[in-house]
């Protein structure tokens, strides 16, 4: 059988169709065996997994994974080999199910507190090139974002040298490519985890430059790919190594030749060439997407330079219609990376109508792609963006209003985010057709959902609603009853001094509606309410609360009277006073102003609040 199927796949699945399979199982398994023949049936089936990946999915099928684990705990050395070499092959097919083995950190904290690190630390040093490399891909394994084991890496000692010293040895020009991409892919690990600081000469004078030697063309196309996502990931969190990495060897420029494959048909002879180009095409596009979204993620000069960079924003345009779930994915992040200024939302972004096809793509995408589409659709809706009016014509308050109500938290928090920056200083009519289409329900579930970001910005969209005051009197003449009830609700709860802050300036806002404030007036609860609040220990609380009071007793509007003889009658006064020997400043020019108000001198009215400016997301 062995001789049969060795290199023939046709015979491999002819064996598998006539049952070979769960037979060799059955002897690798009994204990009657003999090692001898254990071994035999592990090369078979190790056979059979290198052929096609429907034999794979058989062999999985017929439960070989315990059986091979289970084959590990074998004496014998030359059958522990077969059944690792079987099960490599195996693992190593895409078809095969990566938590069959291993869950993710939980697998990575097993290895560790098995001694894993200790025991594979000394193979670094070893005279093979192949165990060399496998324990440099073992520790980039272990690291990856796991703190715990990048922590203990530091400090490990491999013949009285440290783990880092040994992987920047490693990442020298002199060393094969494999080794230098391994290397720097711990070192990047360990640094992303916290165990090596950004600005450490480690990463800066040797793991950084290196990655940017891979993503040159003198490399292999999948020697590329994995320097530039490698590099991204380094990258992603830290401006400073942002802006070393884009003068270093011309990299952004370097990166535009990652869209350039596969070359032209004519002038490649050689179909093999053509097939391996258009294999890497998809993974090279995805790579300079990802390292171009990193580079640009703070820097103004750097997203120009990569907008500038040859034809750059027709490419990534196109890459949000690729039929690649990752490529698009990439796009999209590289997109949302440079809305986040206000030159390029004006110019490059207008230019392209890049409104258009994002809108597309939020029409039909998998959460991951949702997620930062509509993190760049809270950018394109800033009140400085061209695009935020067609925006608006598309239909974009449903599809938002729809995303609020999603399972997945991030999409929620995008929604409210994006209405929130819609509603800011926005006309009577657009805030209307977000309260119709939010729908009070709707509301009421965000103000008491779990997640504080939730909560934040859905405060930000009601207070960017109840801005000035003709808006305020219509919105509350047909939702005030509802709206009082969420402030009532949020007042009394037990949430955080920012959250009760923000709902304090919605009362203010409220109370600064000509018809609007007879809904706090007439609210014996929430005027007591207020008045906690102005003797609260917190002064952001105590301001919040006082701008209330300005607001409903301002002196030159109707019924004024009557309103500062019920505050006055609640003690509200008292409490003015006691503020007014307060060290705090801001306190103290709050109650002067108060006193102005209620003694109706000529002083500008304080009027509602300002709404909350739209956010970068």
């Amino acid at each position: 059988m062995k001789n049969a199927v060795i290199g023939n796949n046709k015979q491999k699945a002819n064996l598998i169709v006539l049952g070979a399979v769960p037979r060799l199982l059955y002897l690798l398994q009994q204990e009657t065996s003999s090692t001898e023949l254990k071994t035999e049936c592990a090369v078979v089936l190790g056979s059979l997994a290198m052929g096609t990946e429907n034999n794979v999915k058989s062999l999985l099928d017929c439960h070989i994974i315990p059986a091979l684990l289970q084959g590990l705990l074998s004496p014998d050395l030359k059958f522990i080999e077969a059944c690792l070499r079987c099960l490599r092959t195996i693992f190593t097919s895409p078809v095969t199910p990566e938590e069959l083995l291993y869950t993710g950190p939980d697998h990575q904290t097993i290895l560790f507190n098995h001694g894993a690190v200790q025991n594979i630390a000394h193979l670094l040093t070893s005279l093979s090139y192949k165990v060399r490399m496998q324990a440099l891909k073992c520790f980039s394994v272990l690291a990856f974002e796991n703190p715990q084991v990048s922590m203990t890496l530091v400090n490990v000692l491999v013949d009285g040298e440290l783990l880092p010293q040994i992987f920047v040895k490693m990442l020298q020009r002199d060393k094969p490519i494999e080794m230098q991409l391994t290397s720097a892919k711990c070192l990047t690990y360990m640094c992303r985890a916290g165990a090596i600081r950004t600005d450490d000469n480690c990463i800066v004078l040797k793991t950084l430059p290196c990655l940017v030697r891979m993503c040159s063309k003198e490399r292999l196309l999948e020697e590329r790919v994995e320097g530039a996502e490698t590099l991204a990931y380094l990258i992603e969190p830290d401006v400073e190594l942002q802006r070393i990495a884009s003068i270093t060897d011309h990299l952004i420029a370097m990166l535009a030749d990652y869209f350039k494959y596969p070359s032209s048909v004519s002038a490649i002879t050689d179909i093999k060439r053509l097939d391996h180009d258009l294999k890497h095409a998809h993974e090279l596009r995805q790579a300079a997407f990802k390292l171009y979204a990193s580079l640009g993620a703070n820097d103004e000069d750097i997203r120009k330079k990569i907008i500038e960079t040859e034809n750059m924003m027709d490419r990534i345009v196109t890459g949000l219609s690729e039929s690649s779930v990752k490529v698009r994915l990439a796009a999209v992040r590289c997109l949302h990376s440079l809305s986040r200024s206000v030159q390029q939302l004006r110019t490059s972004f207008q230019d392209h109508a890049v409104w258009k096809p994002l809108m597309k793509v939020l029409q039909n995408a998998p959460d991951e792609i949702l997620v930062v589409a509509s993190s760049m659709l809270c950018n394109l809706l800033l009140e400085f963006s061209p695009s935020k009016e067609p925006i608006l014509e598309s239909g974009a308050v449903e599809l938002l209003c729809g995303l609020t109500q999603s399972e997945n938290p991030a999409l929620r928090v995008n929604g409210i985010w994006a209405l929130m920056n819609m509603a800011f200083q926005a006309e009577q009519k657009i805030k209307a057709d977000i309260l119709r289409s939010l729908s009070t329900e709707q509301l009421f579930r965000l103000l008491s959902d779990s997640d504080l970001n939730v909560l934040m910005k859905t405060l930000g969209l009601l207070r960017n609603l109840l801005s000035t005051r003709p808006h305020i009197d219509k919105i509350m003449s047909t939702h005030g009853k509802q709206i009082m009830q969420a402030v009532t609700l949020i007042l009394e709860g037990e949430h955080n001094i920012e959250v009760k802050e923000q709902t304090l300036c919605i009362l203010a806002n409220i109370a600064d509606g000509t018809t609007a404030k007879d809904l706090i007036m007439t609210n014996d609860d929430i005027l007591q309410k207020i008045k906690y609040y102005m003797g609260h220990s917190h002064v952001k609380l105590q301001l919040a609360a006082m701008f209330c009071i300005s607001n409903l007793i301002w002196n030159e509007e109707e019924g004024s009277q009557e309103r500062q003889d019920k505050l006055r009658d609640m003690g509200i006064v008292d409490i003015l006073h006691k503020l007014s020997q307060s060290p705090d400043s801001n306190l103290c020019d709050k109650w002067s102003f108060t006193l102005v108000a209620q003694a109706g001198v000529q002083w500008r009215d304080l009027g509602s609040l300002k709404p909350l400016p739209p956010e970068f997301k």
